[in-house]
């Protein structure tokens, strides 16, 4: 989640049309040859915190697999954390250092399925956070008792801001990863997964080992330190008993069962019905109160609502329905499906995870206050959006779209439901999508081609209209007495999308426009049309 920003309730994002880029931009954004031959199995990280310098240290083993021949191998870590050393085979190696890509040439050159391991030791003073979640790096708090409080946030920007691997969303440890973190022993160390051990060391330091038996995109991976305790909770869901845990400041301890519990629940109950089982149970599920408003690190979310309702105690549709329950809660926990189980290989495709998690908190409206208070609130949703640029970014570049890839994304789903006009053909829709892709990278291409696969309709006219075009289509009509002229207009010359329309308050019919001129002929004199609400398109 790269939440959203303005005076009230809009999106942020780092649009990336009409930019230019650097080799920088390459390296990081792109499946080079000193990347695309190793894939990824397990990251071992260890992580030690200076609190009193805000400094870091540690060291990172990257267990690979190769998928070809290959010996040039890059890994990422930015300004001002620098690279110590780099092992493998037990010697140290040369490094070559190009923007944030440290490079090395492993020998002997590594042949096709092979097995391997490397580890590079980092250290430094980490990117301090400007404005987290949206410009993130490391947050250096202190809590209303002035006691020290550290988080982590970095979505967009990378992990490679405080640990060193391969910074690229295609790339997830198959095997997921173990996490261990040395600080301060006053402070509670947190992170994604199960808690394995706690040592407490002779330095006034404890080190906090956690293991993650799941795939994990880079930007989820995260730490909190803080004086936290732990609410413990669980969850009867479709694949059995889910471990909880709340994690708050001690002096919020009470308002764990009453102000997070309720909305929790309600949003497993929810999700798991319209997407299927919680994606993680092996790795539990983790609500924790950060310093920071909100992101969908994975079995570890983070909530800085600060136990309000709706976002920032505001209802961003304007409807009065987002007062209804915790935006963070819901928004943030909807992408352990859409971003965390579905995730898309490159940042460009975004949408993916935005989009169809602005809508989750529609169909957890649906879920609990019916359908109608949904469709009312992601019409609502429609203010926020700008339409100023494609939602798809520039591939290979590690550049989103516009952040209309939220609002406008969600409104995009509820028309294409519209469209299919078979709620239980939409519910399996969703449900596929995350059983099929399921802990896995995918293109936007993937998705839309799935979608149009499953509702036998085509979609393609549609996805390129509000993915790849700030264009919001215009339904063109004129009443001719009997006969309602229409055609679409402000759009791509191929786009065409059918419509539903009420003629003089009567009964719905659809109508197909294209950018051709149709007519639609009525035995009586036509006094009103009325478009549904619920597409997302302008008229006149």
């Amino acid at each position: 989640m790269k939440v959203f920003k303005t005076c009230f309730l809009f999106f942020i994002c780092f649009s990336s049309y009409s930019q230019t880029y650097s080799r920088g931009d390459s390296l990081r954004g792109k499946l080079n040859n000193s990347r695309n031959w190793w894939d990824v199995v397990f990251y071992n990280l260890h992580v030690t915190i200076d609190d009193n310098k805000r400094s870091i240290q540690g060291k990172n083993t990257i267990y690979f697999k190769t998928i070809s021949n290959g010996t040039q191998f890059q890994v990422d870590l930015q300004k001002p954390l620098v690279v110590d050393s780099f092992i493998f085979h037990n010697k140290k190696l040369e490094v070559k250092h190009e923007y944030d890509a440290w490079t090395v040439n492993l020998d002997p050159i590594l042949i096709d399925a092979q097995k391997d391991s490397v580890t590079v030791y980092y250290s430094g003073i980490p990117r301090k956070a400007k404005m987290a979640p949206w410009d993130g790096g490391f947050i250096w708090a202190k809590d209303k008792q002035n006691r020290k409080w550290i988080n982590v946030a970095y979505q967009g920007l990378g992990a490679s801001v405080w640990w060193p691997l391969k910074d690229h969303q295609s790339d997830e440890p198959d095997n997921g990863m173990n996490i261990s973190i040395t600080a301060n022993d006053s402070l509670v160390a947190i992170s994604n997964g199960n808690l394995i051990k706690r040592v407490s060391n002779s330095n006034k330091t404890k080190t906090s080992t956690y293991s993650i038996t799941n795939p994990i995109n880079s930007y989820d991976v995260t730490l909190y330190l803080g004086n936290y305790v732990i609410v413990k909770d669980s969850f009867e869901g479709k694949n059995g008993k889910l471990k909880m845990e709340y994690v708050v400041l001690d002096y919020n301890k009470n308002k764990a069962d009453s102000l997070l519990k309720p909305d929790t629940q309600k949003m497993l109950k929810s999700f798991e019905y319209w997407f299927g089982p919680y994606p993680f149970y092996a790795d539990g599920f983790r609500l924790v109160e950060s310093n920071f408003l909100g992101m969908e690190h994975q079995s570890a979310v983070a909530y800085g609502n600060k136990f309000r309702k709706g976002y920032m105690g505001m209802d961003r549709s304007g409807t009065g329905i987002g007062m209804l329950w915790d935006f963070i809660i819901i928004h943030e926990c909807g992408h352990e499906w859409f971003g965390n189980n579905i995730t898309t290989k490159d940042i460009a495709d975004m949408w993916v995870h935005e989009g169809f998690t602005t809508y989750s908190e529609a169909l957890f409206i649906e879920s609990v206050w019916g359908k109608d208070s949904a469709s009312k609130y992601v019409r609502g949703l429609r203010k926020s959006i700008s339409n100023d640029g494609p939602i798809i970014g520039n591939y290979e570049v590690n550049k989103e779209g516009s952040g209309d890839m939220y609002d406008k994304g969600a409104n995009m789903i509820h028309t294409i439901r519209q469209v299919i006009n078979n709620d239980e053909l939409f519910h399996e829709i969703l449900l596929g999508l995350n059983k099929d892709f399921g802990k896995r990278t995918v293109t936007t291409k993937d998705v839309e081609d799935y979608i149009s696969a499953e509702s036998k309709i085509n979609f393609k006219p549609v996805f390129d209209q509000y993915l790849r075009s700030s264009k919001i289509p215009k339904l063109e009509y004129t009443i001719k007495k009997k006969q309602l002229v229409y055609k679409w207009v402000n759009c791509n010359a191929d786009f065409n999308m059918p419509v539903k329309v009420m003629i003089n308050k009567g009964s719905e019919l659809w109508i197909e426009p294209t950018t051709v001129e149709k007519k639609l002929k009525q035995n009586s004199k036509i006094n009103t049309v009325d478009v549904d609400p619920n597409f997302y398109i302008r008229k006149n």
